[in-house]
């Protein structure tokens, strides 16, 4: 069985690609494996502990983690998880907004990815889907999540590949900065790939496993 996360909408976003992603794979197979999904909370005192009542329940063969980050110009495969916790401008939904402070006093500085990062991103451009390697995933929850569920695979001595996917905004997401953006006016248009390739995207790392 394979664990895909996502996220439940944050900030002055009324939607996150990531939460359908979640929704629409589970229960679904891809290649001869059941996916479950999960939508977790954009809250750091909660997301970590319902990722780990999740390893619990299905001790997964592989964790895939996805999440939204506006901006990017196409779909991330994160390298690496520093131990840090930094909201920068855009608390949690509990309106927690960490500066500077350690995941875990008695941590790592960093926890590395497990998934074939780079075989994934191969598969990802030769699918036509814009995709890079980034060696940060940031010091928001994303990054949060992906310290403490690779940490604790390490505890249960699992060598379930596990990694996170940054997603960017939908069509219509982008379209809705632009009018922020008072585009009629020659204002920004943020970076966007279609719900459909992101649903590629995930089921090509899927398959790259």
């Amino acid at each position: 069985m394979y664990l895909l996360t996502g996220y439940e909408p944050f900030g002055d976003h009324d939607t996150n690609p990531s939460a359908t992603l979640a929704e629409t794979f589970d229960g679904r197979r891809v290649a001869g494996h059941e996916i479950v999904g999960e939508v977790l909370p954009v809250i750091f005192a909660e997301a970590a502990d319902e990722m780990a009542a999740l390893l619990e329940e299905y001790d997964p063969d592989a964790v895939v983690m996805s999440g939204l980050a506006g901006g990017r110009n196409g779909v991330c495969l994160e390298r690496v998880a520093v131990n840090v916790d930094d909201a920068v401008t855009v608390p949690d939904n509990a309106d927690a907004d960490p500066e500077d402070e350690p995941i875990d006093p008695d941590g790592p500085d960093a926890r590395f990815s497990t998934l074939p990062v780079a075989d994934c991103v191969k598969a990802l451009v030769a699918e036509d889907i814009p995709a890079r390697l980034s060696n940060t995933a940031g010091t928001h929850l994303c990054n949060h999540l992906t310290y403490t569920t690779l940490g604790a695979l390490e505890t249960r001595d699992s060598d379930a590949p596990t990694g996170f996917v940054h997603l960017p905004y939908t069509p219509p997401m982008a379209a809705e900065k632009a009018a922020e953006n008072n585009a009629h006016r020659g204002g920004a248009v943020p970076p966007s790939l279609s719900i459909e390739h992101q649903r590629r995207a995930v089921e090509t790392v899927f398959e790259t496993l």
